[in-house]
């Protein structure tokens, strides 16, 4: 039996006003994935991962969605994504950002079962019982009382993931995840990322930690110009780039080792 893919993506194109930041990407995303995305500033990375989960409107392209095609197609015109049908999406495919957008007025366990409560109609023990699990999974179980304010900005990232596992996503979305840390926070928040990954859960990961991406990505993307110019295996794309951009790229971190 062939394995079906989580996320089929046909021609994607996204732009604001006359900027064309995607312009037609291909991409099957399949269980158990771990994709790094690569690119310089302004390559339409962020853009991308924001489609994938309807926070941002494709201008063009198809996604599905677990057998799924998003929207409604209309002749002459961009599909139609009515908001009833991309609330369900994101459910199921959840987002962490480089910010951290918690709830300061609200307890660490409070921002993550505010999704479970409001979102997925969870009864108040059973959503903190899964909250205080994810908690536990991301090494925060003791600071489940806890308002942002007294977290550090890799504690807040890892309360952010929390909370994103938490409404069991068949896919999550990590968009440069680590990039508001300081460095000295950057590793506890791979390592949660590596954990997760480790788990086999489906992950896309857009991220500038080439050595991460090595380590734990099974296929590597990179990005300019609003395409893919290279994917394949992090052995590959990362120590035998084909594609003259890719090279230059990585020309740039040849500082760090992997």
């Amino acid at each position: 039996m062939s394995i079906e893919p989580i996320l089929t993506i046909r021609g994607l194109e996204k732009s604001f006003a006359d900027n064309d930041v995607l312009r037609g990407i291909d991409l099957d995303v399949m269980p158990g994935d771990c994709i790094a995305i690569l690119g310089a500033s302004g390559s339409g990375k962020s853009t991308f991962l924001r489609c994938l989960n309807f926070m941002e409107i494709p201008t063009g392209g198809e996604i599905t969605h677990a057998g799924t095609t998003i929207g409604t197609a209309r002749a002459g015109k961009p599909r139609h994504y009515p908001e009833t049908e991309l609330t369900q999406v994101r459910q199921k495919v959840g987002m962490v950002f480089q910010q951290f957008n918690l709830f300061p007025h609200m307890t660490v366990l409070g921002n993550v079962t505010e999704g479970l409560r409001t979102v997925q109609r969870m009864d108040k023990s059973s959503a903190e019982t899964s909250a205080r699990a994810e908690l536990t999974r991301v090494g925060l179980a003791e600071k489940a009382d806890e308002y942002p304010s007294r977290l550090s900005g890799g504690q807040k990232q890892r309360v952010a993931i929390a909370r994103a596992l938490a409404l069991a996503p068949d896919l999550m979305l990590f968009d440069e995840p680590t990039s508001a840390l300081d460095p000295e926070l950057v590793g506890e928040v791979l390592n949660v990322i590596r954990g997760i990954a480790d788990e086999g859960r489906t992950m896309m990961l857009v991220t500038h930690e080439v050595g991460f991406a090595y380590h734990v990505a099974n296929r590597v993307i990179f990005m300019a110009d609003g395409i893919i110019q290279e994917i394949g295996p992090p052995e590959q794309v990362l120590k035998n780039p084909q594609n003259a951009r890719t090279q230059a790229f990585l020309a740039r971190h040849k500082q760090f080792e992997f």
